[in-house]
């Protein structure tokens, strides 16, 4: 049913998926056209999924079509690619080792699949990555031959929650209310819904529990500006928002997020201010305060070396003021955060010394004596998103370099295992002063070796152990400088999310 008006009833039809176990080889295709196969990855716990396309397995020549397609994380799309239309075995697999050749992948998915001409063959993997669920969906490329002035755009919605069965759909243009909204429709788990058109505008979507009035997800407004076709996917919400839903804007090339409008975020925070002798009455600890003093300080006597508990807030801008615990003097005002819907994050205070030039001529020991005539110290904040990834094979972690020294200014951290050396090891990254960097770790044991150079030489600062397992969640490594311990440096691993 074509509805070019998101103000009349529309009646959407729900086809229902196949599962791609389920499906037959049925010969070579006689069609000699050509369509296009799409990953979308909805199992929040996996890795980043491959999509290999090969047209005879037994048969390693270059005269059959083989290929693997770029990596898909969870949430996101691999777009559409085009292929001959055809009769192909399908693989999923991820990367389990240092390579991403197909015979070094793992596979958790085999199957045949046919790619019909003009059609979009729409891969959905699903649930728990152990025991994934996978689903395909013919969908049809949309004839736009009529729409003469090009004003239109093709949407059909998918939900894919793996705990809420049904759910409702209300659509209103971006300046309008759920007052005015229209029902498009009831969408059951994996059914994919009948293509609708509209004006190409900017609409707000809502969505109801099954046969509800009471709005538990918002989109801010979205825009769709092109003759295209889109799958809405509605999709758990693993952030800090109270709504259960996220919703994704999948077209041929990407996946977008939206998240509940007005949502709320989360955030915490670390004390890695050394004491010194310019921060006067400073004794390694602070009371942190949001918009000013008089309602009293969020956190009181956060310790060096301590991350702060995690609350939750609204959205929006945020001036955060430190100050001596129990009084109101202060050591830093006006330190701006922003923290936008859903988001979880972190906010690292530091020392940052800096030696004075005042005559900008370079030279910062005028009086010849080796010793640096004057320094003075900033108080920095460094605000990190938190991961929400629930990945149980590989798990992110954020390098926050808290080192201030003359002598170098960046770390070089290796993450060596067990068959490997500094100098073979293959995770590696460099973290500088005060910048986080982040790289992405697959289960294992590492020995973490933190090196800098000065002038020539490599110097081992410090290193750690790192076990990674299933059980693991996204780590936060923070480097700083301790006096009391043998090397002069400690490492901390700590959960980025509670």
């Amino acid at each position: 049913m074509q509805n070019t008006n998101p103000f009349q009833s529309i009646k959407s039809l729900l086809l229902p998926a196949l599962m791609i176990t389920g499906l037959s080889a049925c010969g070579g295709s006689d069609d000699s056209g050509q369509g296009y196969i799409t990953l979308y990855n909805a199992s929040a716990n996996s890795p980043a999924i491959f999509l290999t396309l090969d047209e005879d397995l037994d048969d390693d020549g270059t005269d059959y079509f083989e290929q693997t397609f770029s990596r898909v994380e969870y949430g996101e799309s691999g777009g559409d690619n085009l292929v001959d239309s055809n009769n192909y075995f399908l693989e999923l697999a991820w990367k389990d080792d240092d390579s991403i050749a197909r015979e070094d992948l793992t596979i958790i998915h085999e199957s045949k699949i046919n790619v019909n001409s003009d059609e979009i063959t729409f891969v959905v993997l699903a649930e728990d990555v152990t025991d994934p669920k996978i689903f395909t969906y013919e969908i049809p490329v949309v004839d736009d031959a009529d729409d003469v002035d090009d004003d239109l755009f093709n949407m059909r919605f998918l939900n894919m929650h793996p705990t809420i069965e049904t759910i409702d759909i209300y659509l209103s243009k971006s300046d309008e209310t759920f007052n005015e909204a229209v029902l498009l429709g009831q969408y059951q788990y994996s059914a994919l819904a009948q293509n609708v058109k509209f004006d190409q505008d900017d609409y707000i979507f809502y969505i109801t529990l099954a046969d509800s009035s009471d709005v538990v997800f918002k989109s801010d407004e979205i825009s769709y500006s092109l003759a295209s076709q889109y799958v809405m996917v509605i999709r758990e919400n693993l952030g800090v928002g109270s709504s259960p839903f996220v919703l994704d804007k999948v077209s041929g090339a990407s996946a977008v997020e939206y998240v509940n409008d007005g949502a709320q975020a989360r955030f915490k925070v670390f004390n890695g201010i050394d004491k010194h002798d310019l921060l006067e009455g400073y004794d390694n600890a602070f009371d942190v305060y949001l918009n000013g003093v008089l309602d009293g300080p969020q956190f009181e006597d956060l310790k060096l070396g301590e991350f702060s508990e995690a609350i939750v807030t609204e959205r929006g801008d945020y001036s955060i003021e430190l100050t001596l615990p129990d009084t109101q003097e202060f050591i830093i005002k006006n330190h701006l955060m922003t923290l936008s819907e859903n988001i979880d994050r972190t906010i690292f205070f530091y020392l940052k010394e800096e030696d004075v030039d005042h005559d900008g001529d370079g030279d910062v020991d005028e009086d010849g004596d080796g010793l640096v005539d004057e320094i003075e110290i900033t108080v920095n904040s460094l605000v990190v998103d938190n991961s929400t990834n629930q990945g149980i094979y590989d798990h992110g972690v954020n390098i926050i370099n808290l080192v201030d020294d003359d002598d170098f200014t960046a770390v070089n951290f290796s993450f060596v295992r067990s068959d490997e050396i500094i100098e073979t090891a293959i995770n590696k990254k460099t973290a500088s002063f005060g910048k986080p960097a982040t790289i992405s770790l697959q289960n294992n044991t590492y020995t973490i070796y933190a090196v800098a150079k000065k002038d020539t030489s490599d110097i081992l600062l410090i290193t750690q152990e790192l076990v990674l397992d299933v059980d693991s969640k996204e780590q936060f490594l923070l480097l700083e400088e301790d006096v009391n311990a043998p090397s002069g440096y400690k490492i901390t691993l700590s959960n980025q999310t509670d």
